[in-house]
């Protein structure tokens, strides 16, 4: 996108109470429900799989994995934010400078969303659904360039395929 269509995105839902509600809500709720469901499909796994099991590992050795190469990622390149670009305000009010490729909540979803498909695919598909929308939220919120949400996107989904579906 654009500086005018970022421009553009916060005045649309910074200008009416309820499109600033439903973007706040979206943002801060979403990261929270897939933060909610991931540490309960792993007392899941340690209940019925067991501490040792390779289900068990998987599920949580791979999003930290993945979590801890996209904090680094980010830390070496630390590329600026849109509204550090554009020198706007995000509709959602951010102070953080740098550290915006790749977007780490994307990251973190993606690879949540494929460790619940490697456990269940239909439970799998809901979660990469809801992966998805915390990615466009990141954007349509002035937080993140859509290449920082498809960065994150992509890294989860390439280490996250290999890591659960082929090893």
């Amino acid at each position: 996108m654009k500086e005018e269509q970022y421009k553009f995105l916060s005045e649309f839902f910074t200008a009416s109470k309820s499109r600033f509600n439903t973007i706040k809500a979206l943002h801060d709720i979403l990261p929270a429900i897939m933060m909610l469901l991931y540490p309960m499909q792993l007392i899941y796994l340690l209940i019925t799989e067991g501490l040792k099991s390779e289900v068990f590992l998987k599920a949580t050795l791979v999003p930290l994995f993945v979590l801890v190469l996209v904090t680094v990622i980010r830390y070496i390149i630390n590329a600026k934010r849109p509204y550090e670009v554009y020198n706007f305000s995000p509709a959602i009010k951010k102070d953080t400078k740098g550290k915006s490729f790749p977007s780490r909540h994307t990251a973190s979803a993606f690879i949540i969303a494929l460790a619940f498909l490697y456990i269940d695919t239909s439970v799998g598909i809901v979660m990469l659904v809801l992966a998805t929308a915390i990615g466009i939220t990141r954007v349509l919120s002035g937080a993140h360039f859509i290449r920082d949400v498809i960065g994150g996107a992509l890294i989860s989904t390439l280490i996250g395929s290999i890591c659960f579906f082929i090893l």
